[in-house]
């Protein structure tokens, strides 16, 4: 009895330093788009702050791209590039490099809103999509990855962009689940729903305060699933 006990005991420890070590296992992230996700991108601050808030502490938020001011310190790496284009980074071929540097084990991407503005096709973006997550897939193959159905639009020069980016979001799921696997997870992000354009941003593009919040909102569950799955 003796024995057992001991072992039992033994079984015990070692169960709880693999949960420990598992808890302790630190998850990167890396957020990736336009100026909405790094121009500031105060949201990723927000969502931050919830993930600390709600004891999710095993984290690093990567990217070749540094945190700006928003107000409070915080894990702000990304690869938030103004300007750029869902299909301008599979043109130039920059994601590899990237991940190259960065190693992340999720994406989150809130990627078109520039493509929209370009009019590139739903069609088109996707392609660059596709692309995108097979270069994600080359550099780990179990990353997750988080895709946005993206904000809505209304910028005073583009009177096709919002009925764009409707196209566009609504071609996200289908995709989605055609490129989801077991080992490597697509998630559809909904960061459309609830967002306005005249409440929400200050340009019909980029979120205000409240947008921020929103997006971080957004972001939360599905990011928490991530880490925790």
């Amino acid at each position: 009895m003796v024995a057992t006990h001991r072992l039992l005991s033994l079984l015990g420890v070692l169960a709880a330093v693999s949960i420990g070590a598992a808890q302790s296992t630190t998850v990167r992230i890396m957020p990736l788009g336009d100026s909405i996700t790094g121009s500031p991108g105060c949201w990723r601050a927000l969502l931050w702050r919830k993930l600390q808030t709600a004891k999710i502490t095993n984290t690093k938020f990567v990217g070749t791209l540094p945190a700006q001011g928003c107000g409070f310190t915080y894990d702000g790496a990304n690869e938030g590039h103004g300007g750029i284009l869902a299909t301008g980074i599979v043109a130039k071929k920059q994601l590899p490099d990237w991940l190259s540097q960065t190693h992340p084990d999720i994406v989150m991407m809130h990627l078109g809103t520039n493509d929209v503005w370009n009019a590139q096709t739903p069609e088109a973006i996707l392609a660059a999509f596709d692309a995108m997550v097979d270069w994600m897939r080359a550099s780990k193959a179990g990353v997750k990855i988080l895709v946005a159905q993206i904000i809505p639009m209304n910028p005073p020069n583009c009177a096709q962009c919002g009925a764009r980016v409707v196209a566009l979001n609504k071609a996200i799921p289908a995709w989605a689940a055609g490129r989801n696997t077991t080992e490597s997870p697509v998630v559809v992000v909904d960061c459309w729903t609830g967002f306005d354009t005249a409440k929400d941003t200050r340009d019909g593009v980029h979120p205000n305060d409240s947008g921020n919040q929103k997006l971080a909102d957004a972001w939360f569950g599905p990011l928490v699933r991530a880490i925790q799955g």
